[in-house]
């Protein structure tokens, strides 16, 4: 296990987190003596700047009313950023000064390809200009939760600090196992923050009772699996993560029980996961005994354990229970615990395991299945989290909110207090919509094959944006201010005298859900308990779950997550900014949060497409670049980078696609001269690599990072932008809703006999097309090219000008590896096949060139610098 963070003051690591006690080494040992710290490498690059202001808070303690500094901000050295903004600078005069060249020197073989050339040059350059310019103020941010700790936990083991809900949201079991959902929940259960102030609420969009069944599991398992965890101080909490490494050092205070305990838990766990997978065939056998036993005929039922129908989905569709058509479900499966802790016991017959002095305390579980009906779009995600934050209102209003996708899981049990020390700090807290973690993931092959990790975006962009009003919020592991998602104004812009329910109309027309909103804005204000579910009460709560609910209100649009949009995070973020909020950007060791990722290629394409479509879409229909005046301009800039980024893929594909005219012509050139030409681009491109080489240094990335981030940004810019683009002009001519995009299929299950099976599995689609033609073509072209240079007097600068163009093809080939690999199924074990199958298809092509010119011309001739050399007759002459 990674050493966890708090051991040299400010964290190891990017944004590492201060932490306290046995868990912060991570080792269970305590530095002693004098002996000074080792600086991790990712720390050398970066100072503190608010050296003064920290001191300052030392001095005074809080004592004189004001809050504490609960994190500490780092810029990176000047060694390194002085570099980085001078050659961004020097790449920009040397870009001006290559269209400059470019404008007095229109000669070319094809003009029309000159000007497609020019126009695709210069969006290039403004594109990467958008995206460095994001980039030049990297900021990062440590929490202290040490410091944390002291100012809201008390003596008697209470806690000040706010109320939090989490929404955690799943559809499918099996595009998305339940294994993984559950491990998500136990996760959230068994997490370091006060117990009776967090509340967990599981959406099951599909209002599966699998799903529901198997949430009463791990409640159940929960009973167990949480005090555990807070008795060995266990690392992760998820049990599949845990279990699943081996050696794990012990951070615990019951050193001698822990190998007992562990087998015991480990076997209970197995027998949880069992019990998990035989919900698949009891509750149809249960709902079959049940039926045939029932005289009445008529459609089949799913029943619950006693009998009654379930309300949701039946696995054998009816009307009002099918997808898409089914009554709403909220189920409290966990009560509210009590303020006070409840020791556990001694081991006996039925207990096997010593709970005593540990508090078996869980915190709150909600079920949440949404009412639909058939002629409503329900908006998918964005629509069950609205429901949830409504939802969620009635039962515990709790004034934060963070939200996660059914497959990612608590990795760093001090993670909700790591965000808790940006809302609550004394300098920005207040202004604070949201706080972003970055998304890891297990289960990805080592060399990450498609960028899973996409770590140049998380590590590098949203640090840059962390220097100007924030990171944009990316769907999973970010903290909400509840009153920004309410649409209200930050601290900064609103009056002294704002009315935070100033039109009720928008809000619907729930009086509890309305008055709940004035309480959301006091983070101090704590609900001792949720009201009592009497009739009444489940009655306004399945009011607000209706699909008509919504009708005529600000929900997706002012208020709540966005609709109408299929990257709704990135939009939803924009729109909180907007309005005038701030985000800050949480990294912290080890990782808060890691997920699962579609580690197959085809599921990696379409996720790229599902997020390359709805970011033209939102560029069209939001135009950051003139967004209010409350959003900062570097902001502007780096939405309009992110939203208007697949259009360049129509540039590259031409680019990629040039060396088809060459094939037919013998010679062909986008620019004359071409020396000077190829000369410019290197100049360009090796400033661009330089660039990149200190980006990762001071982001504290590898070369493989920067390496895997340009592969796969050339396989979208083939595969999927294209496409994407397209699915905005159909939008955008048609008024209709373009290309439908799917959900992303994870991992099928963790326990397949063959490690990274889905890697090495090819599903066929026609995203893969344009992919294949572009290396078709280049391997092509080098094939022509060898073979002209065999029997064609080519002159010295002519073999020179075909060279450049090889070095070209095979710039091509090696950006597209992955893809090819990943089209070779099982064969891609072996990277050298890969190798092989390129000579083979390259002497082919090469030897039907030969033998095309020889049918042409009736004879062949071999050209050698030294020899003359030799020409053969033949009879295809014609």
């Amino acid at each position: 296990m990674a050493p966890n963070a708090g051991a040299n003051g400010h964290g190891a690591g990017n944004g590492a987190v201060v932490a306290a006690g046995p868990v912060a080494n991570g080792n269970g040992r305590h530095h002693r003596g004098k002996r000074k710290p080792a600086i991790d490498p990712k720390d050398k690059y970066w100072t503190p700047v608010d050296e003064k202001e920290s001191a300052a808070a030392v001095e005074d303690g809080g004592e004189d009313g004001r809050r504490p500094l609960l994190f500490r901000t780092f810029k990176v050295k000047a060694i390194l950023l002085l570099p980085y903004r001078l050659l961004t600078l020097i790449r920009l005069v040397a870009i001006i000064l290559f269209f400059i060249w470019r404008i007095r020197h229109p000669y070319a073989d094809a003009m029309w390809l000159w000007w497609i050339s020019m126009v695709g040059d210069f969006w290039f350059g403004v594109n990467w200009l958008l995206n460095q310019a994001a980039k030049l103020n990297p900021v990062r941010r440590d929490p202290n939760i040490a410091l944390l700790r002291q100012q809201y936990d008390l003596p008697d083991g209470n806690s000040n600090l706010p109320r939090l809900d989490i929404f955690i949201n799943t559809v499918d079991p099996i595009n998305e196992p339940m294994i993984y959902t559950m491990n998500a929940i136990l996760s959230l259960l068994a997490v370091d923050y006060p117990v009776d102030r967090h509340a967990t609420y599981l959406s099951d969009d599909g209002g599966s009772i699998i799903h529901y069944e198997g949430l009463l599991e791990t409640a159940r398992f929960g009973a167990l699996w949480v005090p555990f965890c807070r008795k060995h101080s266990i690392e992760p909490r998820a049990p599949e993560s845990y279990f699943s490494v081996k050696n794990r050092p012990y951070t615990g205070n019951a050193p001698d029980e822990f190998v007992n305990d562990y087998r015991l838990m480990s076997r209970e766990y197995d027998e949880f996961k069992v019990r998990l997978d035989a919900l698949f065939t009891k509750i149809p056998q249960r709902s079959e005994a049940y039926n045939n036993a029932d005289s009445k005929q008529g459609s089949k039922a799913t029943l619950m354990a006693d009998g009654t129908e379930w309300p949701g989905t039946w696995f054998e569709p009816a009307p009002n229970h099918k997808r898409g058509q089914h009554a709403g479900i909220v189920e409290v499966m966990l009560n509210q615990p009590s303020s006070e802790p409840q020791v556990g016991s001694p081991a006996s017959g039925d207990k096997p395991l010593d709970f005593s002095g540990v508090d078996m305390r869980l915190p709150m579980l909600v079920y949440i299945s949404r009412e639909k009906s058939p002629g409503y779009d329900h908006q998918k995600k964005a629509g069950a989290m609205n429901v949830q934050l409504r939802v969620s209102a009635l039962l515990t209003n709790a004034p934060f909110i963070i939200n996660f996708d059914g497959d990612h899981y608590v990795h760093n049990s001090q993670a909700f207090r790591a965000a808790m020390c940006f809302m609550l700090d004394r300098r920005e807290g207040d202004n604070t919509a949201f706080v972003q973690f970055p998304q890891r993931f297990d289960d990805v092959d080592p060399t990450d094959r498609y960028c899973n990790h996409n770590r140049i975006f998380f590590d590098a962009t949203l640090l840059g944006l962390n220097g100007f009003q924030g990171p944009s919020y990316v769907g999973t592991g970010c903290m909400f201010r509840r009153i920004a998602l309410y649409g209200v104004d930050p601290p900064r812009w609103r009056p002294d005298d704002v009315k935070f329910v100033d039109n009720c109309n928008k809000f619907g027309n729930s009086v509890p859900f309305i008055n709940s909103i004035p309480l959301a804005t006091n983070q101090e204000w704590s609900m001792t308990s949720p009201p009592a579910l009497d009739e009444s009460f489940m009655a306004e709560l399945n009011s607000v779950m209706k699909c008509a609910y919504e009708d005529g209100t600000e929900f997706g649009k002012g208020i709540g997550w966005v609709y109408n949009i299929a990257t709704e995070d990135v939009v939803t973020g924009f729109r909180l900014h907007k309005t005038g909020w701030r985000s800050m950007y949480c990294r912290i060791e080890p990782d808060a949060f890691r997920g699962t990722a579609p580690i197959n290629l085809t599921e990696r394409l379409f996720q790229i497409l599902r997020w390359s479509g709805g970011s033209l879409d939102m560029f069209f229909a939001h135009y950051p670049l003139f967004a209010s005046r409350r959003l900062s301009f570097m902001q502007r800039i780096a939405y309009t980078n992110m939203t208007a980024y697949p259009v360049s893929s129509i540039f590259l594909v031409f680019y990629f696609l040039f060396p088809i005219i060459w094939i037919f012509r013998g010679e062909f050139y986008i620019q004359k001269p071409f020396p000077t030409y190829v000369l410019y681009l290197v100049i360009v491109i090796a400033m661009t690599e330089l660039i990149g080489m200190i980006e990762i240094k001071w982001a504290g990335l590898t070369l493989l990072d920067l390496i895997r981030n340009e592969q796969f940004y050339m396989v979208g810019s083939t595969a999927v932008y294209p496409l994407a683009v397209l699915h905005v002009v159909l939008k955008l001519l048609f008024r209709g809703k373009g290309i439908s995009f799917k959900l992303t299929a994870k991992q099928a299950t963790s326990g397949d006999t063959e490690k990274f099976a889905d890697l090495y599995r090819v599903e066929w689609t026609r995203l893969l097309i344009p992919s294949i033609v572009v290396v078709v073509v280049n391997v092509c072209a080098i094939g022509t090219a060898i073979a002209r240079a065999v029997v064609a007097d080519w002159s010295l600068l002519q073999m020179a000008d075909a060279s450049m163009g090889l070095i070209f093809n095979v710039w091509i080939l090696l950006l597209i590896y992955p893809f090819i690999l990943g089209i070779m199924g099982h064969w891609s074990k072996r990277p050298y096949v890969l190798f092989i199958l390129l000579v083979i298809s390259i002497i082919v092509i090469a030897l039907v060139d030969i033998a095309i010119h020889a049918m042409r011309t009736g004879f062949v001739r071999f050209h050698f610098r030294h020899s003359g050399g030799a020409s053969f007759p033949t009879s295809w002459g014609f």
